[in-house]
């Protein structure tokens, strides 16, 4: 299955992070011998626990919600955290990155769904926050993009406008405030039962569980 959708998202050169939360480490361990490098985890305990027992030319992404208080303990090696909703958050990462003597990426999540249990942040809140002196003041992190989740639903037309809105922020954010930032260039969306609509919509990096380790 790994090289079926590796080879679906070859045109677009959308990065497939494998999404490895409550899975053993034989089976991550199998995926890394098939020449996948990039997990994403949701529980920071895990993601520790993990990246101590696994090969460390992993690159870990953390995906799931994230509180201040467990910065600390993945900011010493996390490659890219998905979940950056608050400006709270961004102080907390950048604090952790500048004590680790690192420069942290992240990604601005924003919330596209209507389902009140997802997470993001709101897009005139963050854009205000972009323009203020204290995010001046942040060295330590950089922004490479966004990310979101769509509503679980079957109403597909909804994902694509969900997924459209995304994208929609994305290319505000890209040209009021990261327009010669090289770097400001992903947009995390897409799951595995909406992937295929997130491609359409321009994502560039996906986020599959269940299709490559089976249900939980």
């Amino acid at each position: 299955m790994l090289k079926t959708i590796l080879q679906e998202l070859s045109p677009s050169k959308t990065t497939l992070v494998a999404v490895s939360k409550t899975k053993p480490t034989p089976q991550i361990l199998e995926m890394y011998h098939q020449g996948q490098r990039i997990f994403g985890e949701n529980r920071v305990q895990e993601l520790v626990q993990k990246y101590e027992e696994l090969p460390k030319d992993i690159e870990w992404h953390l995906i799931g919600h994230l509180q201040k208080n467990k910065v600390k303990y993945i900011a010493p090696f996390v490659a890219l955290i998905h979940s950056v909703d608050s400006p709270k958050l961004l102080e907390e990462i950048n604090k952790q990155a500048l004590k680790q003597k690192r420069i942290i990426s992240i990604l601005l999540q924003f919330k596209i769904a209507e389902e009140a249990t997802k997470f993001g942040s709101n897009e005139t809140e963050m854009m205000n926050y972009l323009a203020s002196s204290n995010f001046q003041t942040l060295q330590n992190i950089q922004i490479n993009g966004v990310m979101g989740m769509a509503t679980f639903t079957s109403d597909l037309n909804q994902v694509r406008q969900e997924f459209k809105s995304l994208k929609n922020i994305f290319n505000k954010l890209k040209s009021t405030h990261f327009t010669s930032n090289e770097h400001f260039k992903e947009i995390s969306m897409g799951m595995s039962g909406d992937y295929q609509i997130a491609i359409e919509e321009g994502s560039t990096m996906v986020r599959i569980g269940s299709l490559l380790f089976g249900h939980r």
